[in-house]
């Protein structure tokens, strides 16, 4: 088409370019810091604590170790040997006298003393046992539904003691990740219920106060004044001796919820105290809201970043409860295995003296509790909004 000469086309305006010359702005760094929910603003600060992060690495592997122990241990934890009670750690090597440049171990040469008829293991360098991975191995169940028998790691014949073997020749690491699974467990179901207990109770305290406020504070100082050893004393005696383990094992849970909540329940109780007059406390109920929805919508939110932290420092207490009262045999009993129960054969000194290795249940125990204290206390500093950081 013709455009006539006495008819000039006009350009119509475009936009304006922004401010710069940029087509695209995007908050700075300042900017996105200030609209950063509260979640956020703990994860920046929990990723610059490398002791927590660090922390919470370990306790990763440890629990999916324990979720799958049927696939990272060698052994089922009640597979023995006769011929290999007691017996010591077998060294990973990877470079033996042929050149072998694959992870294998020396078989034992078992000898007696004849003085204190002690069996002795010495490594024997002319029988080398190579290490295979994802080997068949003992069939099982992943959660109890999926069938396999695919582990990590095993040998083609024999067994493998790679953290040596107890009184009955049962490999320990295999027990040490079953046992972990019990142990910790524990731990987080117990913390969970008396996350429950400690939330519904201390809040309710705190919101509420006046007689009911009294109430609840005299049970839990009735509690907390039950002196704890002579308490699972009559627990352990009380308990029947025919009970299936697995009942056994929810019993110790649920008692350890039930006396673990009290700590928790002030801790809110004070928060609650402090919030139940605040300004947008006072507002929620203005508009009308109902109390659930401001103890639960507004009021708790607003410190549950504290009360994760508290959780957090909580979970190694639990698996210290459990540990210690199956090493005294007022917990766990075998059959069930725990870190608790696997301790029960550290309780003779001669034994320990000749077998060292049966105290690694205690030293798994030390990691998770240390574990648990650093991630609590990153969790703790990130919840804090005047800790640096």
């Amino acid at each position: 088409m013709m455009v006539p000469d006495n008819e000039k086309t006009v350009d119509l305006p475009q936009d304006p370019a922004p401010i710069g010359g940029q087509t695209d702005i995007k908050p700075t760094e300042t900017e996105d810091y200030f609209v950063a929910s509260q979640w956020s603003l703990m994860w920046r600060k929990l990723k610059k604590h490398k002791l927590a992060m660090g922390a919470a690495g370990v306790l990763i592997i440890v629990y999916v170790c324990a979720i799958f122990a049927e696939f990272f241990a060698p052994y089922t934890p009640f597979r023995n040997n006769s011929q290999r009670t007691f017996a010591p750690p077998q060294r990973v090597r990877m470079i033996g006298p042929d050149g072998l440049t694959w992870p294998f171990v020396y078989d034992f040469e078992r000898t007696v003393d004849p003085i204190s008829f002690r069996r002795l293991y010495e490594p024997d360098p002319e029988k080398m046992v190579r290490l295979r991975f994802f080997v068949p191995g003992e069939p099982y169940k992943v959660f109890g539904l999926i069938p396999a028998r695919v582990r990590l790691f095993g040998v083609d014949e024999g067994q493998v003691y790679l953290l040596g073997a107890d009184h009955l020749g049962r490999d320990v690491l295999s027990r040490i990740m079953y046992g972990v699974r019990i142990s910790g467990s524990i731990g987080l179901i117990g913390v969970a219920m008396s996350f429950v207990l400690g939330l519904l109770i201390g809040g309710f305290s705190g919101y509420y106060g006046g007689a009911l406020d009294n109430v609840i504070q005299r049970l839990i100082e009735f509690i907390r004044s039950i002196p704890t050893l002579p308490l699972w004393m009559a627990l352990s005696a009380a308990l029947p001796p025919h009970w299936h383990p697995m009942r056994i094992y929810l019993f110790i849970t649920i008692i350890l919820s039930v006396l673990g909540w009290t700590g928790l329940a002030r801790v809110v109780r004070s928060k609650f105290l402090s919030l139940r007059h605040e300004d947008f406390v006072v507002a929620s109920r203005l508009i009308g809201c109902s109390e659930f929805r401001v103890i639960f919508r507004h009021m708790l939110p607003s410190f549950m970043s504290h009360v994760i932290a508290a959780i957090t420092l909580a979970v190694p207490h639990m698996i210290l409860g459990e540990t210690a009262l199956s090493f005294l045999g007022l917990g766990l009993r075998a059959p069930i295995v725990s870190l608790g129960t696997l301790m029960q054969q550290a309780q003779n000194v001669a034994t320990i003296a000749h077998s060292p290795w049966l105290l690694l249940p205690g030293l798994v125990v030390v990691i998770m509790v240390l574990a648990f204290n650093f991630l609590g206390d990153g969790l703790r500093d990130a919840a804090d909004p005047y800790s640096r950081g």
